[in-house]
């Protein structure tokens, strides 16, 4: 009997080992009641009482028991793994390629930058816009005037015109037409009716002080020669002699009376009179096609003698309002002083009408002394009163 124990007791042992190895990798919904399990344990222990005491069994078994854990626990690990797998999968980003993502969150930094560059950039850009506004709010919008009058020298800068524009015709929209001529005194931006009733006022007081200065004399202004500004600008100068400083102390004199006012007047670059009869600036079509103005289109009248202004009036005018028919600026006020070219126009327009309807006069009255006209107008006359 005991020989065959010892045969059988290795089969026994190996048996309860997977036994007890599958109970643990079972759940636990799927083991067996407690009473069962005990009852088990039972036949085991029973099955085991005999060799108990024999130690060399026990060594084989604890030796079997201790490989079935080791298989058991690398069966385990894998399962864990899968656990953190499938855990890994349940998660919103499992199929997201990392380096994509590392790409996006740079692209993303990067759109952030431009972002913000183009925020910075539009900041600066909105910051140019308001400097220009508030640049344009300031920007002279009424200039005090010495109008031209002269026909003399009208007609000269016409001849001049016409010259530059046969040479080159895109030109004919920058010349400033002759009843718009002048010379400007000073500039000044007025924004209120309020400012030009102060600068009207500062107006009408300066010519107290012009008359003191011109203490009667007569004020000859000659203009001869021509000249530009940078190739924008095309202007007749002023000779220089007595009566040009005068004119010029007599801006400077106006300048200190609209600035005493509070009538700020332009730069304080010194007064260089001119009189302006083209400029690029009339036309923003023509500024992109013309950069600048050649100067041997006017070569012909370089030197030229023009003819003299007898200086006579100042006018407060607005670069922006409606010009008058004539041509000339708005003007919201004048100053006049000394002999004027205009009176002398007027009288010689009277004259020349005057001289044109003489021929005819002299024909009507020559018509009325004939026997058969004064005839006809006797007939009609008589039957017009029968007939009423």
């Amino acid at each position: 009997m005991r020989p065959l124990l010892q045969r059988l007791l290795p089969a026994l042992c190996s048996a309860a080992a997977r036994a007890l190895l599958a109970r643990r990798a079972v759940p636990m919904a799927l083991r067996p009641a407690a009473g069962t399990e005990r009852a088990g344990g039972d036949a085991r222990s029973a099955a085991c009482a005999a060799p108990e005491h024999d130690g060399l069994e026990n060594v084989q078994q604890k030796k079997i028991f201790k490989e079935n854990k080791e298989k058991t626990l690398q069966r385990e690990e894998p399962c864990a793994a899968d656990s953190v797998d499938s855990l890994m999968a349940e998660m919103p980003f499992v199929d997201t390629d990392i380096e994509d993502e590392c790409a996006m969150h740079a692209t993303s930094e990067l759109n952030i930058k431009k972002k913000r560059k183009r925020t910075t950039g539009r900041d600066v850009e909105e910051g140019i816009e308001r400097k220009k506004k508030k640049n344009k709010q300031h920007q002279p919008n009424y200039f005090v005037s010495l109008p031209i009058t002269n026909p003399k020298i009208t007609g000269s800068i016409q001849a001049v015109q016409d010259a530059i524009i046969q040479k080159d015709q895109r030109l004919s929209k920058a010349m400033v037409c002759s009843g718009s001529l002048h010379v400007t005194m000073l500039v000044m931006h007025l924004s209120s009716e309020e400012e030009i009733s102060i600068a009207v006022g500062a107006l009408s007081d300066s010519k107290v002080f012009v008359d003191n200065l011109l203490k009667g004399k007569r004020v000859d202004l000659s203009f001869q020669g021509i000249d530009h500004f940078r190739n924008q600008v095309g202007f007749v100068n002023l000779a220089e002699n007595d009566h040009t400083t005068l004119l010029k102390e007599i801006a400077e004199t106006m300048k200190m009376i609209f600035q005493e006012k509070g009538i700020m007047t332009g730069e304080e670059r010194a007064f260089k009179p001119h009189l302006t009869f083209m400029k690029l600036s009339k036309s923003t079509e023509l500024r992109k096609q013309v950069k600048k103005i050649d100067s041997s289109l006017y070569e012909d009248f370089k030197n030229h003698y023009f003819g003299d202004e007898i200086l006579h009036r100042f006018d407060l005018c607005s670069m922006l309002k409606k010009k008058q028919p004539n041509g000339y600026y708005y003007c919201e006020s004048s100053i006049v002083f000394g002999k004027s070219h205009e009176a002398d126009l007027v009288k010689e327009a009277l004259r020349r009408e005057t001289q044109a309807l003489l021929p005819r006069l002299n024909q009507i009255k020559e018509l009325l002394t004939s026997p058969e006209i004064r005839t006809k107008i006797s007939k009609e006359l008589f039957e017009d009163r029968h007939n009423s």
